[in-house]
């Protein structure tokens, strides 16, 4: 797996919350926790602040149900593992689409069988839910210049439109995109999961590390190796396997 799962813990008692993050960090290393909730809305507030790939939900919380959290929010591109003491909740939980179904305590060996089906399942999915809805919308061309793209950072999901797009950058498993007014937006996905879309769109990877908006370009540099110059003055490398393509954009 390239990555770790992207998880939140939810659960209205901390006990169990410790309980399951100590579990989750002696058995489940596949397993990255970004935050735990007591109750629906804080778990909504976790969700708003963070693109996620599982969560541990408890189905008793409180005055409100796990059930009630799902219902809230829009669903997004995570699974689900129902955590809770009751047995009489797994028909619902099995009708929430739920990925398992885990009866506190929790045992080490049933956890490890949770996580590896919601592994599983992630390592065949090749686009979220937000990479699909753009590869729909472009597939209808006439409605391209209306689209955005939803850009998850760590405070906000922020909805750019790729003309503002000045270029990205990729930064290990994150990605800077620099927009058209100085902006630098640091978002939580590598470099590769928005080439194919914003290639459609006029962008060019130049460089392993750098995609560049083609309207930005004012001129190749004749260097050894070629440097792009774009028209705020900033110089992008070009890798050597590049460069016959970027050169073929200043040709006629």
């Amino acid at each position: 797996m390239d990555r770790l799962l992207k998880s939140i813990l939810v659960d209205d008692e901390p006990h169990n919350i410790s309980n399951l993050l100590h579990l989750l960090e002696s058995y489940c290393p596949e397993i990255e926790v970004a935050g735990t909730a007591n109750t629906v809305q804080e778990a909504i507030d976790l969700l708003h602040l963070n693109a996620v790939d599982l969560i541990f939900l408890d189905i008793d919380l409180g005055s409100e149900t796990g059930f009630d959290l799902l219902k809230k929010i829009n669903r997004q591109n995570f699974e689900v593992i129902f955590v809770t003491a009751f047995s009489e909740y797994g028909i619902k939980a099995i009708k929430f689409s739920a990925i398992d179904y885990l009866l506190k305590p929790v045992q080490p060996d049933e956890l490890q069988i949770a996580v590896k089906k919601a592994v599983e399942k992630n390592n065949t999915k090749t686009q979220n839910k937000q990479i699909q809805s753009l590869l729909q919308i472009l597939q209808n061309q006439q409605a391209k210049e209306m689209h955005r793209i939803a850009l998850p950072s760590s405070k906000e999901i922020r909805l750019v439109s790729p003309e503002d797009i000045v270029r990205c950058e990729s930064n290990n498993n994150y990605t800077r995109f620099h927009l058209r007014n100085g902006e630098i937006l640091l978002i939580s996905r590598p470099i590769y999961e928005y080439e194919g879309l914003l290639n459609d769109y006029g962008f060019i990877r130049c460089h392993q590390s750098h995609l560049v908006n083609k309207a930005f370009l004012k001129s190749l540099l004749k260097t050894d190796q070629g440097v792009l110059l774009l028209e705020n003055g900033e110089q992008i490398p070009v890798s050597k396997m590049k460069k016959d393509l970027v050169k073929s954009l200043f040709t006629n």
